[in-house]
């Protein structure tokens, strides 16, 4: 990763993933807290990286439960706010829409749950935030 410039007008890239899953991801302030024009931002990364965990999480669920998911879509968003002088992650709110033949509301929301507690993410933002996890069924 890289930083050029002050913290107000200065950009940075994102570069040197082992997975090579992308070259170089622009980021600057004004991507953290205003209009991102193109680029991404360290929140936005983390809540994709949250998606991600507790989507594959879910799948595994519900595969195990003999339920496997047709689709699963999660929108997640990190909340930062300011706390004793700082700006810290103070919520990920994620959205969670299943389309999984054979199964009822209160198994899903079981899964669901299961899920999240296997998800490492969200363990990891659990240290120092609230994780909400609203889920529902696609009929």
């Amino acid at each position: 990763m890289t930083w050029e410039g002050n913290l107000a007008r200065g950009t940075g890239s994102l570069t040197g993933v082992s997975s090579g899953a992308f070259e170089a991801l622009p980021y600057s302030l004004p991507t953290r807290i205003g209009n991102p024009e193109g680029k991404t931002s360290p929140e936005e990364l983390l809540a994709a990286s949250h998606g991600g965990c507790l989507t594959m999480s879910l799948a595994g669920e519900l595969t195990g439960a003999g339920t496997p998911p047709e689709r699963l879509d999660v929108a997640v968003t990190v909340v930062v706010d300011e706390v004793d002088g700082r700006h810290l992650v103070v919520l990920s709110q994620v959205n969670v829409t299943g389309r999984v033949p054979g199964i009822d509301d209160a198994a899903f929301a079981a899964a669901v749950r299961a899920a999240d507690e296997g998800c490492t993410i969200s363990a990891l933002l659990r240290a120092s935030a609230r994780v909400e996890v609203d889920a529902r069924l696609d009929t």
